[in-house]
């Protein structure tokens, strides 16, 4: 039997929400992924999506940002139906940070961040120093301004996101997407980006993540959606939604969930054979 959970926001921080998706149902030609979703995304926190492989993380957040079409229900974005929208206004609200971004060979992070700016140009309105202002700041923003010059296919894993990041601020967006964003980094490559990704929503960004490491989801994250098989099984605060019950019932998980000794959030301890006392087989 399915367990129940309750969505437990913390209150006042889903007032008024930036992004939500309405009876989403959406897939892959005859395979429905997700059917009838309804999630919302808090203003103002980090949210993150986990769940098992195959669960429709990445789906949603690829719905979310207009990338896929639903079959049914909508994605709302600041009030509007995101699917009447035109696109150059889509990216002047959000801005996407797809898995494994591929950029040109030889293109120098400068200008990768620069065509962050794309949304904001026109016939009538060209390249100006306030777009030169901005690139600068989201250079700064993210700890690349001293790559500037390089090309971006020469940094390592952990420079590579912060500049592709930096062109997701260069759009002039509060609110960032990020799909597997700590994919193919080391563990400490993947503190970093995360460290930014904290220090930009302490700048006031609202950010939505997939993460798989669901110890990094927990201490970087204010507000967790939980899937599986395509539905929500809970969200909210890390430590009202994290306990064995639920790991067991999304991930097929055994573990002890304890108190991080470096945070206040939860921490996951998985519970195998190997070196458990009464469980070696």
């Amino acid at each position: 039997m399915a367990v129940e959970y309750i969505t437990a926001i913390e209150p006042g921080v889903a007032d008024v929400p930036r992004l939500a998706a309405r009876g989403v149902t959406v897939g892959y030609g005859d395979r429905t992924v997700i059917d009838a979703l309804d999630v919302t995304i808090p203003p103002g926190v980090v949210t993150t999506i986990i769940g098992p492989n195959g669960c429709g993380k990445s789906t949603l957040l690829r719905t979310l940002t207009r990338l896929l079409k639903p079959t049914a229900g909508s994605v709302v974005l600041d009030g509007e139906d995101i699917a009447r929208l035109r696109t150059r206004d889509v990216a002047k609200k959000l801005g996407l940070l797809p898995q494994s971004p591929v950029a040109p060979e030889g293109l120098t992070v400068a200008d990768l961040v620069a065509r962050g700016r794309h949304p904001h140009q026109s016939w009538l309105r060209q390249w100006s120093s306030d777009d030169v202002s901005v690139v600068e700041r989201a250079l700064a923003l993210t700890g690349v301004s001293d790559l500037a010059d390089r090309p971006v296919d020469s940094l390592s894993g952990g420079q590579r996101q912060r500049a592709w990041i930096s062109m997701t601020l260069a759009q002039g967006t509060d609110l960032l997407l990020l799909d597997e964003p700590t994919t193919y980094l080391d563990l400490a490559h993947a503190i970093d980006v995360l460290d930014l990704v904290d220090d930009l929503h302490e700048s006031g960004c609202t950010v939505v993540m997939v993460l798989h490491d669901l110890n990094l989801a927990t201490r970087y994250s204010d507000n967790l959606i939980v899937m599986k098989a395509g539905s929500v099984l809970a969200q909210g605060h890390p430590r009202d939604v994290v306990t064995p019950e639920l790991l067991h019932e999304a991930f097929g998980l055994r573990a002890q969930v304890v108190q991080d000794p470096v945070g206040d959030r939860p921490l996951i301890v998985p519970i195998g054979r190997t070196h458990v006392p009464g469980l070696d087989g």
